[in-house]
């Protein structure tokens, strides 16, 4: 499928800026490291949607970071966006690949064992591994899954598919090294780079840090 760099990637919206205009976090981000953003506005109309997705096209218009959709394939489409990541309650990964075609990067979130047993990694360009920790940036019912439920996931995904794998939540730079000692190939970020002063030293700090194929 398409080539996907996860290893920092920030999921991010107007909500989650703490200091600085979407847009400019974004940018700062993406200088010091971050290499794929998704965009998330849950409460967003579509119209709000489309003009986030406008603004963050330009924000990375010079430079080679995919822009992904949280959830809504239909804005991905209008807004022009590289591809979409979607959760286990979203569009069937079948159906986002047949509308938005093989040239999209589409990736999944799957959260047990059972759900990486079963997901159609021959459709997939990525695979999005939590929540591992207790975040504060998203709703999520379910108990986190921990470095231990991560690496039976990696282990199971590595049996199946050669894909990028990720893990996601409540990962910052005190806890990213033991979530990377579990074979993933990046690290899923929120508050760890919105809530920053400094994004751009934020997302540094996390790639030279935190992740060993990073050091000199």
């Amino acid at each position: 499928m398409n080539p996907v760099d996860p290893r920092l990637y920030l999921v991010v919206g107007p909500d989650d800026c703490r200091h600085h205009p979407l847009a400019e976090l974004v940018r700062a981000a993406v200088a010091g490291g971050v290499t794929l953003v998704q965009l998330r506005a849950k409460h967003a109309s579509s119209r709000e949607w489309l003009t986030l997705t406008a603004n963050l096209r330009q924000a990375l218009a010079s430079s080679a970071v995919p822009l992904l959709i949280n959830d809504r394939v239909d804005i991905a489409l209008a807004g022009g966006a590289d591809g979409v990541h979607l959760g286990q309650e979203d569009m069937p990964v079948a159906d986002a690949r047949r509308l938005l075609g093989e040239r999209a990067i589409i990736g999944l979130t799957v959260r047990s064992v059972a759900e990486a047993e079963a997901a159609p990694v021959e459709l997939l360009d990525y695979v999005s591994i939590g929540g591992v920790f207790t975040t504060r940036s998203k709703n999520n019912p379910n108990p986190p899954i921990g470095l231990a439920g991560l690496a039976s996931i990696v282990a199971v995904l590595r049996q199946r598919c050669r894909l990028p794998l990720c893990a996601i939540a409540g990962i910052d730079a005190t806890t990213a090294t033991t979530v990377w000692s579990t074979g993933v190939d990046g690290i899923a970020v929120i508050s760890a780079i919105t809530h920053a002063a400094d994004p751009q030293q934020a997302a540094h700090k996390l790639l030279t840090q935190s992740n060993p194929g990073s050091r000199s």
